[in-house]
């Protein structure tokens, strides 16, 4: 997750104590990360032209054991609970969470910049907070999800009634947009990233397929890493990457 940012110190108050993340460097130039199980959040100093919601990335989906908890400690350190903005009337919203007969207990934070994280309780998961999913609004759902199947070859299937697609370690999920949503790139959340294995030969195979990079396969030794960049046809902007994965 690649996050643009005026105020660093006021996005790591959120990742970090907010919702759980811890603190990393990589490379030889010890670039600050963010780290969750199954994902990095990066922070740019760079102004955005605004949050994520109207953007083609609607939101991120964390997984976490205590969702009351985690609510009751993000609303305290005076966080946003927007849950019964973003939910239908089915769901019983009460104190920032929403809850669905037979359905998962979830809830939505806006965070600095208007950022927004959906957070899904799950008592079995393995760590107390953990990735689980990006959401995207989509015009044509079933578009999008084929389209990462065949360039990133996700499984597809659906999610909540909705299209999607399984990466390892996270669920990719289009919901209907009501009217066409603005690209990532520029924005607070900038742009998502793929760990890739053999990178340089999987952006022979993208460019076989057709695909234009906005950058091509790079190496960048201060970070021991390499890193692509293209955007998806509806606006995604995505990097992809060789080396932060442990």
């Amino acid at each position: 997750h690649h996050v643009n940012t005026t105020d660093i110190p006021v996005h790591k108050r959120f990742w970090i104590e907010g919702l759980g993340g811890s603190l990393e460097q990589i490379g030889e130039v010890r670039r600050e990360i963010i780290s969750f199980p199954n994902v990095l959040v990066f922070l740019t100093e760079r102004e955005s032209s605004g949050g994520m919601i109207g953007s083609v990335i609607n939101h991120v989906g964390f997984e976490t054991m205590d969702i009351i908890a985690d609510v009751a400690h993000l609303q305290s350190m005076g966080y946003q609970m927007i849950t019964g903005q973003e939910l239908p009337p089915s769901y019983i919203v009460e104190n920032g969470i929403g809850k669905r007969e037979g359905g998962n207990t979830i809830a939505y934070v806006l965070g600095p910049h208007a950022v927004k994280v959906e957070l899904i309780e799950n008592t079995s998961i393995e760590y107390p907070i953990q990735l689980h999913h990006i959401h995207w609004a989509a015009e044509d759902g079933e578009a999008m999800r084929d389209w990462y199947v065949e360039h990133f070859l996700a499984l597809p299937g659906t999610r909540i009634g909705q299209p999607a697609a399984d990466l390892p370690g996270i669920n990719l999920t289009y919901a209907p947009a009501s009217e066409t949503p603005e690209p990532s790139r520029g924005r607070a959340f900038d742009h998502i990233g793929f760990e890739i294995k053999n990178l340089e030969a999987f952006c022979r195979e993208l460019e076989a397929k057709g695909i234009i990079f906005d950058r091509g396969y790079t190496e960048v030794p201060t970070l021991g890493i390499a890193i692509a960049f293209l955007t998806d046809p509806w606006g995604t902007y995505i990097e992809l990457t060789e080396g932060p994965a442990p």
